[in-house]
Parts: C-alpha cells; structure tokens; sequence
C-alpha cells in the first residue's frame, strides 16, 4: 500500500520533465526580411506596403492566459520569437554586389524583357534575342554572378538565424518576393510559364 501512495509524485515529476519546444519556420518574419532585401537591391520606386494591423507596426501580443497546469508547478515552454535576420556583414555585403549588378546591367535588360525572375528566385535569360550581341557575354556573366550570390545568400539567411535547414523555406519566400516587387512590365515564371506583370 505504502508503494502506491508514492505514484502521483512520480507523475507528477515524469509530467514536469517532459517538454518539448517547437521551433517553426517564421514565414512572416521571413516575408518582410525578402521584402526589405529585395526592395533594396531593385531600389526606386518600392511596392505599396500593406498598413500595419497593430499599434506601432510589430506583432500583435496575445494576452497571458490561465493554464491549469501551472497549479502543479508544470509550466509551458516558449521559444524565443523568431527574428529572421539580414543584417549580417555577409548578407550585407551580398546585397551590396547584388544592387550594383541590378542597377548597372541587369535594370535595363529586365525592362527589356529580355531576362526575368524565375519561379525559383533566381534570375533567368527569358528571351535572349531582346539582348544586343555585344551585351550578351556581359550580361550572360552578370545573371551568373547574380544567381550565384542569389544562392549564396539564401544560405547565408538561414546559417545566419541559426537554422541551415530554413535554406529551401527562405529561398521560396525570396522567390515569391522577387515576382511580388517586380515593376510594371517585367516577366516573372509561375507554373512552368512567362507572365508579364
């Protein structure tokens, strides 16, 4: 009898040890990093922003609630609200080379129609006749230097926050960005073909 009477407190210890700490991919966060990245390297004329649903512009905050298990001392676990990061001397340094390469070469070929953004956030010669045969060469290297640091900086995000694994999550956000900024007339893949925005 004396053996039973101690089982609720090794429960009550097995319930207090098991915790277990989700760590999700911040999709919001990762969207508004894309968008700031991106509408740096584009430069003029940003996309509307949509406005801002709480006080101040950050995240709305969720009122504590009562959990009965804090009574039994068996509290919730939260993991630290993701911040997804670009601010890194890396990235930095990435999005630099990227903005020049935009705005030097890349600009008027996109305007053009002659390259476009591909489903699969990097940059893509779309129609190579709209490219003047002494640009070629230049801009063939540019859209491989451009998909390169594409690349690089995808990786860099995710190694950056901490999660090497978020690198095809962030790469697909990008993606999405990258077609959401494009300006009036450019070309973007979605489902295997070319749209003009």
């Amino acid at each position: 009898m004396a053996r039973w009477m101690g089982l609720p407190a090794v429960a009550a210890l097995a319930l207090t040890a098991c915790v277990t700490i989700n760590v999700y991919f911040p999709a919001a966060e990762a969207k508004e990093a894309a968008r700031e990245f991106v509408e740096n390297v584009i430069g003029d004329a940003p996309a509307a922003q949509p406005p801002s649903t709480t006080p101040g512009g950050g995240m709305a905050q969720r009122s504590p609630r009562f959990d009965p298990w804090m009574l039994l001392g068996i509290g919730a676990a939260h993991a630290q609200t993701p911040d997804v990061t670009i601010r890194t001397p890396a990235i930095q340094a990435i999005q630099s080379r990227m903005e020049q390469r935009f705005n030097g070469t890349l600009r008027p070929h996109f305007d053009s129609g002659a390259l476009g953004f591909g489903s699969n956030g990097l940059v893509v010669v779309r129609d190579a006749s709209q490219l003047p045969i002494k640009d070629r060469v230049a801009v063939n290297t540019a859209v491989a230097d451009d998909n390169r640091d594409r690349q690089a900086v995808y990786r860099e995000i995710a190694v950056a926050n901490g999660h090497p694994e978020w690198e095809a999550q962030i790469r697909d956000v990008f993606a999405r960005q990258w077609i959401q900024s494009a300006r009036a007339g450019w070309w973007y893949q979605q489902g295997g073909s070319w749209t003009q925005k």
